[in-house]
């Protein structure tokens, strides 16, 4: 239910005074000396910040595969065979289409008895219901951070959370023009998106490999609350 502000400047207004100054509609950004977080990876190609990705990738458990879009119906293929095949849930995006997965996804794999489920706005119960039965999630990176290892999945309503953490695999495409050094670029991307008016997603999330946790005597235990296996899929000419 939407609510009603009523008498918010005058209530404001009368706090301010309170104070001793006036209200500010806007506030000032501060512009601060030293800002170390633009010195990490500062100038580094996008060749180099896949080299970054690959490194990151050992220490997070994940597997990284590098590929074009001529090539990818293939490496996508092995990474699933790989994982079992068995079921696949993804999203409904169309870049799986222009990515060239389309044979692949409608009629190689039903051939292969390997079930596809595409996300379903009108079905929300039975999203979650397939997302907790498949065996591979496949996902598409907005932005990827090289530091970390980490992809960025924006929700919608074509693109359910679920996907990407109730499979016991994890696919993550992530176009090479994503890749940006780390999280403060992410963050400045994501707040231009809203000056600039634009509808951002329900929910962002940072994924970073598998699923896991070290929070009894930092040992880390992978698949403890998601996916227990990732493959990142880096795609070259995108």
């Amino acid at each position: 239910m939407t609510g009603i502000i009523e008498k918010r400047d005058a209530f404001l207004s009368k706090i301010a005074q309170q104070l001793g100054h006036t209200p500010k509609t806007e506030l000032t950004r501060p512009t601060w000396q030293y800002q170390p977080q633009d010195r990490v990876l500062k100038g580094a190609t996008k060749d180099e910040l896949v080299k970054v990705l690959i490194d990151q990738c050992k220490n997070i458990e994940t597997e990284i595969v590098i590929t074009n879009t001529t090539n990818l119906s293939d490496e996508l293929q092995k990474v699933v065979e790989n994982y079992g095949g068995h079921s696949v849930i993804t999203w409904k995006d169309e870049r799986f289409q222009s990515y060239g997965l389309s044979s692949l996804m409608t009629k190689q794999w039903p051939q292969m008895n390997i079930q596809l489920y595409e996300w379903d706005s009108e079905q929300p119960e039975e999203n979650i219901h397939q997302a907790e039965k498949a065996n591979i999630g496949i996902t598409i990176s907005e932005i990827t951070l090289a530091e970390s290892g980490t992809a960025v999945l924006f929700s919608s309503k074509d693109k359910g959370r679920s996907v990407s953490f109730l499979p016991e695999n994890s696919i993550i495409l992530i176009p090479k023009s994503t890749i940006v050094p780390r999280m403060t670029q992410a963050a400045r991307l994501i707040s231009e998106k809203i000056r600039n008016g634009e509808q951002i997603a329900s929910c962002i999330n940072f994924i970073t490999g598998p699923s896991n946790s070290a929070d009894i005597e930092m040992i880390p235990v992978i698949g403890v609350h998601g996916p227990i296996k990732a493959t990142y899929i880096v795609i070259e000419d995108q």
